[in-house]
C-alpha cells in the first residue's frame, strides 16, 4: 500500500459513515473479503507440512486504528475460546483501542462464538438480535462474529439471510489478521466474511491480554483429528498441531517469572500432543517432564482423549510435584456399543484399564469426566451402563449433556429416535449420581487443611475469598483480600455437594511452594 492509499485508508476509516461517497472514491484501492467456510474443505486431513510463523506484527499502516475507540468481546464455549479472546484484546490494545463492558459506548462488539451444542449457537443469535438496535442507533458501530460458528457453513449462510447488522466473520484460523479484517470492515459497504477452511498454520509471538495474574492458558497445541461423529471441532479447529516445545517452556518460564502460580496447558485433544512432529520424538509426557522442573507451583492440563494416554504420561504424572493430581478424562458413554457409534476408538473395558493403570500409580488422583446421554439408539440398558460405569470408577465431578446434533458430523445424519422427554429424564438421573459423588468426594475434606490457591472474591459474597485446591475442589473461607493471588491453607469447616467452606490458616510463603 503507497502513501496515497495508506492516507485514504485512513480517512476512510475516520469518516466511514460521515459520508457515502468516501467510501465510493477509494473503493479502487480495496477488494471486500469474502471467504466462505467450506465444510468438504475441512474435512480434509492431508499431509502439507505445518506452517510456523515466528514473527507475528501489526503492520505499520494500521497502527493507531483504534485511537479513540473502544472494543468489548463477549467470549462463550471452551477455554480455547477464552484464550482466544486474550490474543484478540492483545490485538486490539496494539492498535490502539480501549477496553470497555459498555456495549452503548463500544465501538466495535465481537462474538466470540462457541459450537459444540446448539444451545450456545441459540445463545449467540439471540444476542445479536439484541444488538440490531444499538446498530441502528450508531451506524459507525462495527459488530464481528468469530470462533468456531464462523467456521460452519449453515450460520454464515444464516447470518448472511438474518443478521445483516453483522460486519464481519472470521474464523479460528485467522484472528491474527483481526486489523486487516477490520480495515477492510471500517472501507467496505459489504459484509467481510474471511474464514479459512485449511488445516491450520501456527502462529507465534501474539499479544496476549490475561485475566488476572493468578492463573494463566498456555496453548500447546491446536485441532484435533479424532472425528468422534457427534463432534463439530474437528471441522471448526482444523487438523492437530503442536507448538513446538521450546516456545512453550520459554512461555511458561515466562510466565513463571511475571509471579503466575498456576499455568493450565490447552488442547482440543491436549495429550496427543507432539504426534505430528517429523523430526522428534516428543510427547506430551516429555512436555509434563520439561515443565515439571520449572518454579512454578501448579501446572495441569485439559482436554485429554482416552486414546492418546499412555503409560509414559502416567509415569510423569505421578511424579507429582508442580504436577497436580488431577485429570480430566472424558468417557462420554459406560457402553462400548455407544462408544463405538460414536467413534470413540476405545471400549468400556479399555477405559476402566486405563483408570485402574492411573490409580496404581497415582492412588489419590481425582477424576472428572464429560457424559453425553440420549445418543441416536441408546437404549435404557446402554444408559444404565454409563450409570455403572460411574459408580465403578467414582468420579468426583462430570459435565453432562443432552445429545445435540450439529449440521455436518457423521451424527447428524443418524435418526435422533431419543425421545426428549426420555433425554431429560436420563440426564436427570445422571446428574443425582454424579452429585451424590461428588458430595461423598468432599465429604472427605471435612476437617482437613488443604492447599488453596486464592483467585478472588466469592460470586456470591464479596466479603468471602475463594480458591481451588491442586483437585481443582472450590473453597471459599474469609480472609483479607491481600491474600489474593496467594497460596494458602485452609482448614474445611463444612463440605457442601458442589464446594468446601473453611478458614484461613495461614498463607503459604512463596519457598515453601518451590519444586
Amino acid at each position: 500500500m503507497n502513501e496515497e492509499q495508506r492516507l485514504a485508508s485512513q480517512q476512510a476509516i475516520n469518516s466511514k459513515s460521515s459520508s457515502a461517497n468516501t467510501e465510493k472514491d477509494y473503493s479502487k484501492y480495496f477488494q471486500s473479503t469474502y471467504t466462505a467456510p467450506s465444510l468438504k474443505d475441512a474435512k480434509k486431513r492431508g499431509k502439507e507440512e505445518i506452517q510456523y510463523h515466528k514473527d507475528f506484527n501489526i503492520d505499520e499502516q494500521f497502527m493507531g486504528m483504534g485511537t479513540g475507540r473502544k472494543f468489548l468481546i463477549r467470549t462463550y464455549g471452551c477455554q480455547m475460546n477464552e484464550h482466544d479472546t486474550e490474543v484478540m484484546a492483545g490485538i486490539f490494545l496494539q492498535l490502539g483501542y480501549e477496553p470497555t463492558e459498555n456495549v452503548e459506548e463500544a465501538n466495535v462488539i465481537l462474538m466470540n462464538t462457541c459450537a459444540i451444542r446448539e444451545n450456545a449457537e441459540n445463545r449467540v443469535f439471540g444476542e445479536l438480535g439484541h444488538l440490531k438496535p444499538l446498530k441502528l442507533k450508531n451506524p459507525d458501530l462495527l459488530i464481528g462474529v468469530c470462533g468456531c460458528m464462523s467456521q460452519e457453513e449453515a450460520v454464515v449462510k444464516k447470518i448472511l439471510k438474518t443478521y445483516n447488522q453483522v460486519d464481519m466473520i472470521f474464523g479460528t484460523h485467522n484472528i491474527h489478521r483481526l486489523p486487516e479484517i477490520l480495515n477492510e470492515a471500517y472501507l467496505s459497504k459489504e459484509m467481510v466474511i474471511e474464514v479459512w477452511s485449511k488445516e491450520g498454520d501456527v502462529i507465534e509471538n501474539l499479544p496476549k491480554v490475561r485475566k488476572g495474574n493468578t492463573k494463566a492458558w498456555v496453548n500447546i497445541m491446536y485441532g484435533c483429528d479424532k472425528f468422534c461423529t457427534y463432534c463439530i471441532v474437528p471441522y471448526t479447529r482444523g487438523k492437530e498441531r503442536s507448538r513446538l516445545p521450546e516456545d512453550i517452556i520459554q512461555e511458561v518460564r515466562s510466565l513463571a517469572s511475571q509471579g503466575y502460580q498456576e499455568i493450565t496447558l490447552l488442547g482440543q485433544n491436549v495429550n496427543a500432543y507432539g504426534k505430528d512432529f517429523e523430526n522428534r520424538q516428543y510427547r506430551l509426557s516429555h512436555l509434563m517432564d520439561d515443565l515439571r522442573k520449572i518454579d512454578i507451583p501448579r501446572i495441569r492440563f485439559t482436554t485429554s482423549h482416552p486414546r492418546d494416554f499412555d503409560d509414559a504420561l502416567i509415569d510423569v504424572l505421578a511424579q507429582k510435584g508442580n504436577l497436580v493430581e488431577h485429570i480430566h478424562l472424558p468417557v462420554q458413554s459406560g457402553s462400548s456399543d455407544m462408544l463405538k457409534i460414536m467413534a470413540r476408538k476405545y471400549t468400556r473395558e479399555s477405559y476402566l484399564e486405563l483408570v485402574r493403570k492411573i490409580r496404581a500409580k497415582m492412588p489419590d488422583v481425582a477424576l472428572t469426566t464429560d457424559i453425553i446421554v440420549g445418543f441416536p439408539n441408546e437404549t435404557e440398558e446402554q444408559f444404565e451402563e454409563t450409570l455403572s460405569l460411574y459408580k465403578e470408577v467414582g468420579f468426583e465431578m462430570a459435565y453432562t449433556y443432552i445429545y445435540s446434533a450439529r449440521a455436518g458430523t457423521p451424527a447428524a445424519k443418524m435418526q435422533d429416535n431419543v425421545p426428549l422427554e426420555v433425554k431429560k429424564d436420563r440426564l436427570q438421573r445422571l446428574n443425582a449420581v454424579v452429585n451424590e459423588y461428588c458430595g461423598k468426594a468432599l465429604k472427605k475434606y471435612d476437617g482437613e487443611i488443604v492447599e488453596v490457591l486464592v483467585e478472588g472474591e466469592s460470586k456470591r459474597n464479596p466479603d468471602v475469598l475463594a480458591g481451588y485446591t491442586r483437585k481443582n475442589k472450590l473453597v471459599n473461607f474469609k480472609a483479607p483480600k491481600e491474600v489474593t493471588g496467594k497460596l494458602a491453607k485452609v482448614k474445611v469447616t463444612e463440605a457442601k455437594t458442589w464446594s468446601l467452606s473453611g478458614e484461613l490458616v495461614e498463607v503459604i510463603a512463596s519457598e515453601e511452594v518451590k519444586v
